[in-house]
């Protein structure tokens, strides 16, 4: 099942420098929550600045969803370090409010009030709340609550040169397309190894039929025995609306107008829900998505977008910049929600990912890759677990799939360390593939022994305290209190600018979405 990949890994090994020099990037995302574990209501901390401008902090869809951010880094210790600086001085200024540890909310009750993110008075401010009202809206406030991890990826252009000759847009772009369409077919190894969303509150169905076999434990809470990330199922972030889409990831072009096509199509039942009701604006348009940020998708090709650009004229601007991998859990073993060894197992996989052959792939064969990752996300850890090839009726078990493809990763990680020395990516290989032996060894099923004993909520708690107390004691190791004052000064200011500069009407703004 795994492609013939030796050609490939025996270029690597002759051109290792073509790997020096990854850049990578991380948004760990976090409800802000009260002792008790309830939603905090309180609005964002004055002293964290701007959550439309601010470089390292902002909000997701509510008021109390935080979003970390660091900058581009090509060294791992220095952006985990950076990010559990924005974590330690952010869990200074919250007071008694924790951050929930766990990618599925708790203890959010029926109907509760979730206050939208609010970014201020300019027109672009006001854009991003009216797209979480109409996100609110299409797919219900809870869904939205939803935390993960992004994880931002870029190879050194001296690669793309070494590999295909070239720099270019389409050059560049076409590489990483060929990882994406990697990533949907053996993606799903990241849910099994790092899936920590098992089980789910009862409160999250609110009260909604489900076909999936749960089992209920006397604390209320819903798990699957071999789930591993409920967060990715058909009950968390997915959207089936999309499924017809017909964005494929051959080309950019391609890629580009499907997506811009979506933006513009009109779909009967957001239009039901209409635009405005009370001169209240309910979404920003009744197309199938908003915006493009609205297309689900567990990895998104990226490029810096410019003053009032969108990202898919950005791509077409300038081709792919980055990759964006977006099925992480939050880690609950770590207070920032992502480890070490977790960022090390992803350029292993995406320089893999990248390496293989990776046929085009039609948006027929992107549906069909579903059904491995559904089988891993509900059932990962089933014995005797099969996996298919695209829509083939040939099954293979994962056990096999997962240390065949850790044969590969190890010539990788032996590639990686003697570029950045030591001998850090071969011991990620040693400890990760023997959870293909061993599904008691993945995250799930370390986090769901917890949740049985003591529900999602209590394990929730007693994690969220542990990680208040590490963070708030933890003294700040590269950003300084300092940089944390200038820059939420610095954010309010580049807010009040843009505030100031808009020069046309919230209406014409919105007619131009239309």
């Amino acid at each position: 099942m795994i492609p013939d990949v030796s050609q490939a890994l025996s270029w690597l090994e002759k051109h290792p420098h073509a790997v020096k020099g990854i850049q990578r990037g991380l948004e760990r995302e976090t409800l802000r929550v009260n002792a008790d574990g309830s939603l905090a209501t309180t609005g964002h901390a004055a002293t964290l600045g701007s959550a439309l401008t601010h470089q390292w902090i902002t909000t997701d869809f509510a008021e109390a969803l935080l979003e970390f951010i660091t900058p581009v880094d090509n060294d791992i210790d220095h952006m985990l370090t950076i990010m559990r600086d924005i974590h330690r001085y952010t869990a200074r200024q919250i007071g008694d409010e924790r951050m929930w540890p766990l990618s599925m909310p708790c203890y959010i009750k029926d109907g509760q009030q979730i206050e939208l993110a609010q970014y201020g008075t300019s027109n672009i401010g006001r854009l991003k709340t009216l797209y979480r009202e109409g996100l609110k809206n299409r797919y219900g406030a809870l869904m939205q609550t939803i935390s993960g991890v992004h994880y931002n990826f870029s190879l050194p252009m001296e690669f793309w040169e070494a590999k295909s000759g070239g720099t270019d847009r389409e050059t560049v772009s076409d590489g990483y397309f060929r990882l994406i369409r990697n990533y949907y077919r053996f993606g799903w190894v990241i849910p099994y190894l790092f899936g920590a969303s098992p089980a789910i509150c009862s409160s999250f169905l609110q009260g909604k039929p489900t076909t999936l076999p749960f089992e209920k434990t006397p604390n209320g809470m819903y798990y699957l025995p071999y789930a591993t990330s409920l967060r990715l199922s058909d009950l968390g972030y997915t959207n089936k609306s999309q499924n017809n889409l017909g964005i494929t990831f051959n080309n950019l072009h391609d890629y580009v107008v499907a997506l811009k096509r979506a933006i513009k199509t009109p779909s009967e039942e957001y239009a039901k829900i209409g635009l405005k009701k009370d001169d209240k604006y309910l979404q920003i348009n009744t197309n199938i998505l908003q915006i493009e940020n609205e297309l689900y998708a567990p990895i998104r090709p990226k490029r810096v977008t410019r003053s009032g650009e969108t990202p898919s004229d950005a791509l077409l601007r300038g081709g792919i910049e980055y990759i964006e991998v977006r099925s992480l859990d939050i880690n609950p073993f770590t207070a920032i929600g992502v480890d070490k060894q977790q960022v090390r197992f992803l350029d292993l996989f995406m320089v893999w990912c990248v390496l293989a052959d990776a046929p085009e792939m039609s948006s027929d064969e992107l549906l069909c890759t579903r059904t491995n990752w559904n089988r891993v996300i509900l059932e990962g850890r089933k014995p005797g677990l099969t996996l298919g090839i695209g829509c083939e009726t040939a099954q293979f078990p994962l056990a096999k799939v997962g240390k065949d493809l850790f044969q590969d990763l190890k010539r990788v990680a032996q590639t990686l360390d003697g570029v950045y020395g030591g001998n850090e990516y071969e011991q990620v290989c040693e400890q990760l593939v023997a959870s293909f032996d061993d599904p008691e060894l993945t995250f799930s099923a370390r986090i769901l022994r917890s949740m049985i004993d003591n529900g999602i909520g209590g394990t929730g708690k007693a994690l969220g305290d542990q990680y208040r107390s590490q963070l708030r004691e933890e003294p700040l190791e590269i950003l300084h209190e300092e940089d944390f004052i200038v820059e939420c000064k610095a954010s309010l200011a580049r807010q009040a600018e843009v505030e100031a500069g808009d020069t046309e009407s919230f209406e014409a703004l919105l007619a131009r979405h239309a």
